[in-house]
């Protein structure tokens, strides 16, 4: 899994967050509290900003964590997916906790396990304890951003929950496109133990204001919610850690050649089916899978599902072709894609306006087309193209998403009851974040693979016997001849052009990664007209 992998599901929970308590706050039991929301709203964005930062951060050092610790390339990358995993088998269960212990206390435990774990990480002297920190450090924050979401909107009044969803949003997105650039400047200028030891202040911080500015309201108070389904949420870890691994890992171990692959999938396959059985015969179950009966939740997942892979999979490979291709260092390669969330940033307030014009469906299908444009405008790129060449469909593409993310979360849990809305929520981001995962895993297949039938295809035109190769060749050997003898000089002129045959294979698998996310992106586009219309004054869940 590429460094850059983890940066945007960093935004994973984002969008949960939006919509997991929209309920909660629409609540008859809402509480004016006496303290002003904003110093409220700051004390639970630290959380949220910290726990967003440290993932992007962390996908940025992988690197250099790998090098420190004589760890290879793919065994550093299991720093970023015993995160993932832990943090989504927590966030569905979210819900829950705050119910049973409080959301108070159960926000101020997990910013606590989260600031311990990284201290854990940035102290570590081996990959073993690194692993352990960082699926403490998943555990820990897959709950913060959805119970601040929940705190942030609880703690504005009604007519101005707009701005309080607007400050939380400008918070997710400015902390990705933030991160790469600081985890780069951090690692490179120190270590990469900084990119954890900073979230160490920030969370003692965030502690001590949210003990003494949050309360939970009576409906938290007077919660009396039913015994967690251990059995449920047992198969629910297996088979998603088991999933993420495979996905994390196939590429590098051939896929279904590998024995270990073939016996993962099983496990998947058969944990999911008995999750599902688990669920569909519980009279109390984990996650309700009857709210699939309503049209516009299931078609919303699928929708969820194809963004999340082809938003996760644009975030990867960009910063992997500067990186790999152009010779970018990670903070040249973050600065480069940081307009995409400079663009989601302007789209956000916009969107907000134009969907009390108009109907959300088109808005989504807009942000589809038009996230489909900027893939195939940036299946244009070439080995001479400039940061300033990719600024425009980078940024566009950011605007786009903008159309997409929130207006497709108002319309898939519109028409669904209030006390639906939780268990919904986290089903909605499960498919998402699985959408994610396998649009990563895909994009890195396509780049690997596609390279080599691209070399092969391009070996075809360096034929021995072709006068441009042969006059290449010549130009290439006359140039080397000045410093080493004939031989050595033909030696070194075979291998530039076995160089360039490379880079040029490698680039049209990255064209190729593009175009194939445009086709995903317009073939989604249909399925909209699938979605029921929400009426005007409809609780939506994104608002």
């Amino acid at each position: 899994m590429p460094a850059s992998a983890a940066t945007e599901l960093a935004v994973n929970s984002s969008s949960h967050t939006l919509i997991l308590m929209a309920s909660e706050a629409q609540s008859p039991s809402f509480e004016q509290v006496q303290i002003n929301p904003w110093f409220i709203a700051i004390a639970v964005m630290l959380a949220t900003f910290m726990e967003v930062l440290d993932t992007s951060i962390a996908a940025v050092a992988v690197p250099y964590i790998g090098g420190s610790l004589s760890a290879s390339n793919e065994q550093a990358t299991w720093v970023l997916t015993s995160y993932l995993v832990a943090n989504a088998v927590v966030l569905p269960a979210s819900g829950w906790f705050s119910l049973r212990f409080g959301r108070k206390r159960f926000l101020i435990v997990c910013i606590m396990i989260f600031t311990l774990a990284s201290f854990m990480v940035g102290a570590s002297t081996s990959l073993a304890m690194i692993l352990i920190a960082r699926a403490l450090q998943g555990a820990g924050g897959g709950a913060l951003q959805p119970v601040s979401q929940a705190i942030l909107l609880e703690s504005f009044p009604p007519e101005k929950r707009g701005m309080a969803m607007a400050a939380f949003g400008f918070g997710v997105v400015v902390a990705p496109v933030l991160g790469p650039t600081l985890g780069g400047w951090i690692t490179e200028t120190y270590t990469w133990r900084w990119a954890f030891f900073i979230n160490i202040p920030i969370g003692i911080l965030a502690v001590i204001l949210i003990s003494r500015l949050i309360t939970d309201p009576p409906y938290i108070r007077n919660a009396r919610p039913p015994k967690l389904d251990g059995i449920g949420f047992g198969l629910l870890a297996v088979w998603i850690g088991t999933l993420q691994i495979v996905l994390d890992k196939g590429q590098e171990d051939d896929w279904f050649g590998a024995t270990w692959i073939r016996w993962a999938t099983f496990i998947v396959i058969t944990g999911l089916i008995a999750f599902l059985w688990r669920e569909y015969k519980s009279k109390r179950p984990l996650i309700d899978l009857r709210v699939f009966r309503n049209r516009n939740f299931g078609v919303g997942c699928i929708q969820i599902a194809l963004f999340g892979a082809v938003v996760y999979g644009m975030i990867t490979i960009l910063p992997l072709f500067f990186q790999t291709l152009l010779g970018y260092t990670a903070l040249s390669a973050g600065l480069a894609v940081a307009p995409r969330g400079i663009g989601a940033v302007f789209a956000m307030p916009l969107v907000g306006f134009l969907m009390s014009k108009f109907d959300s469906r088109y808005l989504i299908m807009l942000g589809f087309t038009g996230v489909a444009a900027c893939n195939l405008w940036l299946g244009h790129v070439t080995l001479a193209i400039s940061p300033g060449s990719m600024f425009m469909p980078v940024l566009v593409s950011g605007f786009f998403l903008g159309f997409v993310f929130v207006p497709l979360a108002t319309v898939a849990m519109g028409t669904l009851a209030d006390q639906q809305i939780g268990n919904a929520s986290g089903i909605y981001n499960l498919f998402r974040n699985l959408g994610g995962s396998i649009g990563i895993s895909i994009v890195n297949t396509i780049v690997s693979r596609h390279s080599q039938l691209h070399r092969n295809e391009l070996a075809h035109s360096l034929s021995l016997q072709s006068p441009l190769f042969q006059n290449g060749l010549a130009r290439l050997h006359n140039l080397m001849a000045i410093h080493t003898d004939a031989v050595d000089a033909t030696h070194r002129a075979l291998k530039l052009f076995e160089g360039a045959l490379d880079q040029q294979a490698a680039l049209w698998s990255y064209v190729d990664d593009f175009r194939y996310l445009a086709l995903a992106c317009f073939a989604t586009v249909p399925i909209g007209f699938a979605l029921k219309k929400i009426t005007a004054g409809k609780h939506v869940a994104a608002e």
